[in-house]
């Protein structure tokens, strides 16, 4: 591996907050499978479809252990619907964009140039690549308590309040319980090419803000800001 390459994944690994011994582990958690089939190198490199596996199996593992210790009220019925709204691609992205998982990724030249460093898909499997990457490099215990670091307060607020279709609404009816709120949503901007485009958006509370979020259309993009607005003060109030 190029020295530059190790570079940046021991940046990524510091954010993430993780000591990985294997590199290569991670070098190929984010290696996209265009990236594989356009390199001239032989024997080709190794892309994360198997260890996108793996990941995907974790995280469902994880996740439902959670729920199963944490909520005992819930049915088997209910435990499934919740654990797939909760593992979906819309909400893995946003975790993925919250690590810049992105920026470390290994495009083709055609992924790269068609917007795959911001595509929901490509990210989503990227983070569940980098779970499969940190359990075989660090155990169960390490990737589980990384994860639950990003993921528990959502867990939470969706097993007691139930998935909100309009998040919008119910963080406007939450925030102006007492009276009249200055509630309003920013569009940041958007990214991709047109025809697969990506927008962000902000919720405000007068000057601050209190959620971001992305989705493919505009209206998408301020219901996820306001899902995370949601769970935000969901774990304030709870403090």
């Amino acid at each position: 591996m190029q020295e530059k390459r190790t570079q940046q994944l021991q940046s990524f690994c510091q954010g993430l907050g993780i000591h990985m011994h294997d590199l290569e582990l991670l070098d190929m958690a984010l290696t996209h499978t265009s990236y594989a089939h356009e390199a001239k190198q032989y024997p080709k490199p190794h892309h994360n479809e198997r260890i996108e596996f793996l990941g995907d199996s974790v995280l469902s593992v994880i996740v439902s252990t959670y729920m199963y210790k944490n909520f005992p009220d819930l049915a088997e019925g209910q435990l499934t619907k919740l654990r797939a709204y909760l593992v979906c691609e819309g909400s893995l992205y946003e975790y993925a964009k919250k690590i810049h998982l992105g920026d470390y990724l290994q495009l083709g030249k055609g992924e790269e140039l068609s917007g795959g460093r911001e595509r929901p898909s490509i990210l989503a499997d990227a983070f569940e690549s980098v779970l499969g990457a940190i359990y075989l490099d660090q155990g169960f215990e390490v990737v589980q308590a990384y994860l639950l670091g990003m993921m528990q307060s959502e867990i939470d607020f969706i097993c007691r309040h139930g998935i909100f279709n309009d998040y919008k609404t119910r963080l406007q009816e939450y925030l102006q319980r007492d009276g009249d709120a200055d509630i309003h949503y920013v569009l940041l901007g958007s990214t991709g090419p047109e025809h697969n485009k990506v927008f962000t958006s902000q919720v405000m509370l007068g000057n601050t803000v209190i959620g971001e979020g992305s989705g493919r259309t505009k209206k998408d993009s301020e219901q996820h800001a306001a899902k995370q607005a949601l769970a935000q003060l969901h774990v304030k109030n709870q403090e």
